[in-house]
């Protein structure tokens, strides 16, 4: 709860004003003077100072000037006659945050203190928030030297240490398994277990005993009682991963546990406590599921406390090189093989690649060239992965009557654009109107976009 100093040589006006912010749900502390209000400081946690300017023995401006000197971002609003607003723009310029002229309301005093603790916790928010973005988050096996793969680490290092709930969005391979471990090894319950349950790879109508385990005798081959993951789980977090396939009947299950932290064995009437901290993840729209009546609106609302979206790796290219080495070290150890690297050319080739699998399937394309990379006296032939040793997964031959893809194999329509208006400009020699007139293009329209590729306007 924000305390507010109130400084006022009227008593009465004083006891009026300590009893108004009391009643807005503010802890106030008082002075009658200028010098025993900066004892108070010296001493007691303030969030914000309302100061007459008129006091007895030090002014109100000399106290702000003191006031800044030892606390530069504390709140200061002063309050004067309206004949002496002179005084007040003086205050301004020392720091003061506003200023109220006598006589005033109280209920305009309220309004000008609640605005200035809003804005000074908006201010602590975004000072926050660049401190997290500013820093570079380097954790064991999770590569994150992008941009964009760093805003997902400070949302991890700001959210890990709460109890909240989190939805983690991103395509399938983009690493969700891998936060969410993050997440539970960054908050306060690490020595806590760390449970993880596929909604996909259990059959429908076994996922709910799966979660909330099952009594003696609840089915036919029930032999004895069995806890569920929800249970293994206390005190610890649980990682649901494809949540989206979660059928209906335990979609209200799972609320309950959201909502009360409690629920009951199938085929069971005790009612079990938990102290679980649930980390969902999916790789589809919920929003769309939500509107063909897949998927409960409560529900979502509940798992989508701090959602967290992964992109995927075609946005975050820049990563790819650290990732090919972080597999390769893994996989070429498994494979006996003394591989240290990749060529320039066998880069080149996989980050040019689109990657519909994302990272999994990178991890999988590595592990296929270690395994397949050529031998000579038992070690591989060469130390380094060749183009010609990266094998990457082809798209499956049309059927009669299937209509052939539009685009090159792994390139997107973004990147294909880029090619071609790049070939349209060499082959202008850097001339932009020949360039735009060989795409059918204005000008203007080819400038935005070989700026957009990263070729400046020389003009």
């Amino acid at each position: 709860m924000p305390t507010i100093l109130i400084i006022e040589d009227e008593a009465r006006m004083r006891r009026l004003l300590e009893l108004d912010l009391a009643e807005a749900g503010l802890d106030t502390l008082s002075a009658p003077d200028a010098e025993a209000a900066l004892g108070l400081l010296r001493k007691e946690q303030v969030d914000l100072v309302l100061t007459d300017l008129k006091l007895p023995g030090m002014t109100g401006l000399e106290f702000l000037q003191a006031a800044k000197r030892a606390h530069a971002a504390l709140p200061v609003i002063v309050m004067t006659a309206y004949g002496t607003i002179e005084t007040a723009v003086e205050a301004m310029k020392a720091g003061a945050a506003d200023y109220v002229l006598k006589p005033f309301s109280l209920a305009e005093i309220r309004m000008v203190v609640e605005k200035e603790l809003a804005s000074g916790r908006l201010r602590e928010e975004n000072r926050a928030l660049r401190e997290a973005l500013g820093q570079r988050y380097d954790y064991p096996n999770v590569i994150a030297r992008s941009a964009k793969m760093q805003e997902v680490l400070a949302l991890v290092e700001r959210v890990a240490p709460t109890p909240s709930t989190i939805l983690l969005g991103g395509e399938s391979g983009v690493g969700k398994d891998l936060i969410a471990r993050l997440i539970h090894q960054r908050s306060s319950r690490a020595a806590g277990p760390f449970i993880k349950i596929n909604s996909t790879a259990i059959p429908e109508n076994l996922l709910e005993s799966e979660l909330f385990g099952y009594e003696k005798g609840a089915f036919t081959g029930a032999a004895a009682a069995k806890p569920g993951k929800f249970e293994l789980a206390d005190k610890g977090t649980l990682f649901l991963d494809e949540i989206g396939d979660v059928p209906p009947p335990t979609q209200v299950k799972l609320l309950r546990v959201l909502q009360e932290r409690e629920f009951e064995r199938l085929g069971g009437t005790r009612i079990i406590k938990v102290d679980v901290r649930l980390i969902a993840a999916t790789n589809r729209d919920l929003r769309a599921a939500l509107e063909q009546g897949t998927f409960r609106e409560d529900l979502y609302y509940r798992l989508n406390v701090v959602p967290i979206d992964i992109p995927p790796l075609r946005e975050h290219k820049e990563d790819i090189p650290d990732l090919v080495n972080l597999f390769l070290a893994r996989h070429s150890q498994k494979s006996a093989k003394a591989l240290t690297g990749v060529t320039p050319e066998a880069l080149r080739k996989l980050t040019d690649f689109h990657w519909p699998g994302n990272v999994r399937e990178l991890e999988n394309i590595i592990e296929r060239a270690c395994a397949l990379a050529p031998m000579q006296s038992g070690l591989a032939a060469g130390p380094v992965l060749e183009a010609a040793d990266i094998h990457l997964d082809s798209a499956r031959p049309a059927s009669p009557g299937t209509a052939q893809p539009l685009l090159p194999e792994g390139k997107t329509l973004d990147q294909w654009e880029d090619e071609i208006i790049l070939e349209a400009y060499r082959r202008a020699n850097g001339n932009k109107s020949q360039a735009a007139r060989l795409l059918g293009l204005s000008r203007n329209a080819l400038r935005y976009r070989l700026e957009k590729i990263g070729i400046p306007d020389s003009e």
